[in-house]
């Protein structure tokens, strides 16, 4: 199983919410909908900026918690690394 590590933005250089799922694709679906009650439906956050994939679990949580720590300057910098126009990366997973 694969387990992914994402950040959704509620518009570039907008709240960010960081979280962990195995189900990227669904979990975003969830949080697209307003399905999610809590922090990503109250600030409208929906787009799904940046993820990576890790091969347990346990990895996955680990480096969540480890980037819920980090600075925002830290989450924008990596965002921007690998999607420096804020694009919406839901799209093109959901395919």
């Amino acid at each position: 199983m694969t387990y992914y590590v994402y950040i959704l933005a509620s518009k570039p250089f907008g709240t960010l919410y960081v979280g962990m799922t195995s189900d990227l694709i669904g979990r975003v679906h969830l949080h697209r909908s307003g399905a999610v009650e809590g922090f990503t439906k109250r600030y409208d956050v929906k787009l799904l900026v940046w993820f990576e994939q890790h091969d347990t679990a346990l990895a996955a949580i680990t480096r969540e918690k480890s980037i819920k720590r980090w600075s925002r300057a830290a989450k924008i910098r990596v965002i921007e690394e690998r999607n420096v126009h804020w694009r919406d990366l839901y799209d093109d997973l959901a395919r």
